[in-house]
């Protein structure tokens, strides 16, 4: 049968009462005496391939029974359509072919512990909730490309060794280059500003680094941001578009991955709700609100999980929350002019608890007044020249925002924890694999 079609486990539909092949791997099986239900998966899904004794002889049957957890495979067979089969269809195998024979495969349908998955993680992805959360993420960078493209932005990549921090010293990982420091990036900001100056309207997606010493469910050592940058946006204009991108993102996840979505458990209503405009509180609204509920936190000090829960579960989409003390916030933010106390940014909380998913302001453009912050807060003005420069040469007012996929990914799959997010995590103590 060398002209048998090899088709993939999604193709199915399309050859129904056909013979095809598919390759993949052993899922699981169970049998009888003259049958096996094998259920095999290629990466697009899983199908249950009927393997009986009567139709593929005595040898591979036996050849079959051997078969551990996860031993690779062909099989040919013909396609059958079947409601009650997971996918609508199912394989009658005529031949079974074995690539290898795996045994003692170590994540079993039993209970492991979060530990023991993180240190076999290379293996913990071919499970069907690690399938889930992975596929939404390759939808929602998908959608993040689509709706800046829409919209005109031009994709900029950054670099990931730097010669200056951008979000402050204390989360900086340090490296040698050449005998020089240099510094993974905590953000592509500053790079995209340049972009901006050079394009209007650009976007940075890729790995960040931050050394902060955090053991919470919210932190990663190493995660992706996307960020874009605009000339001549002011607030309102990053607060719109960050509505938008957000609602473009639940509505890719919702229209493609309704099954993945199934699996996690996800309620969906509670994504469904989310539409424009969001609700906004400036720092001082938030602070009032805070304080009726009893929370003892002065003007200066920063939200953190708890306060950033309370203020989101009072509203059924993102909250928009303004305006923070400068005290609080990197050099570049521009301040308020009607009171230079507070920075003309912006975080968006997701609602569930899920805490900020996106931190944005209007850059200073202004070189005397950059200079001026650079000296408040004790940063070496050196590393920054490059930047500074952009102050100097056609200078405009401009804004943007830095969205981090995970944190968006643990809202928008309803996960305890940001680690499922990203295929390999790194977290304090964790870099293997």
């Amino acid at each position: 049968m060398s002209d048998t079609p090899t088709v993939r486990i999604d193709e199915l539909a399309a050859h129904v009462e056909q013979d095809v092949r598919l390759q993949g791997w052993l899922y699981n099986i169970r049998s009888s005496k003259k049958l096996h239900f094998m259920q095999l998966r290629d990466g697009t899904g899983i199908v249950q391939v009927v393997v009986s004794k009567a139709d593929v002889g005595d040898e591979i049957f036996e050849l079959v029974s051997g078969m551990g957890q996860e031993s690779s495979l062909r099989v040919i067979g013909n396609v059958k359509a079947d409601e009650r089969a997971q996918g609508g269809h199912e394989l009658l195998a005529s031949d079974v072919q074995l690539i290898q024979n795996t045994h003692d495969y170590p994540i079993t349908p039993k209970e492991h512990g979060v530990a023991f998955l993180l240190e076999h993680r290379h293996l913990w992805l071919r499970s069907k909730r690690q399938h889930a959360v992975l596929r939404i993420r390759s939808q929602v960078e998908q959608a993040a490309h689509a709706f800046f493209e829409s919209r005109g932005f031009l994709r900029f990549d950054a670099p990931i060794l730097t010669p200056a921090e951008c979000e402050g010293s204390s989360t900086l990982f340090e490296t040698d280059y050449f005998d020089e420091k240099a510094y993974l990036t905590q953000s592509g900001q500053l790079y995209a500003e340049a972009g901006a100056q050079a394009f209007g309207r650009v976007y940075t997606f890729g790995p960040t680094f931050r050394a902060e010493k955090s053991k919470t469910r919210r932190h990663l050592m190493e995660f992706w941001m996307i960020e874009p940058e605009a000339a001549f946006f002011d607030l309102d204009d990053d607060i719109e578009l960050a509505e938008g991108f957000i609602c473009a993102l639940l509505a890719r996840v919702l229209e493609t991955c309704r099954p993945e979505l199934e699996v996690l458990e996800r309620d969906t209503a509670a994504l469904e709700a989310v539409t424009q405009p969001f609700p906004r509180l400036s720092y001082s609204e938030a602070l009032e609100r805070l304080r009726a509920q009893n929370m003892n936190i002065e003007f200066g000090e920063d939200f953190g999980a708890d306060e950033e829960t309370v203020l989101a579960k009072e509203f059924d989409r993102p909250l928009v929350v303004h305006r923070y003390p400068a005290s609080l916030k990197p050099f570049y933010m521009k301040r308020d002019p009607d009171d230079p106390s507070v920075v003309l940014n912006m975080d968006v909380l997701a609602p569930e608890g899920y805490g900020e998913i996106i931190g944005g302001s209007v850059r200073e453009e202004v070189l005397e007044t950059l200079d001026a912050q650079i000296a408040e807060k004790q940063m070496d003005p050196e590393p920054l020249g490059w930047y500074r420069d952009l102050r100097r040469y056609g200078s405009v007012p401009h804004a943007g925002f830095g969205l981090g996929l995970e944190r968006t990914l643990t809202w928008i799959c309803g996960l305890h924890h940001l680690r499922e997010t990203i295929p390999f995590p790194r977290l304090m103590g964790r870099l293997y694999p």
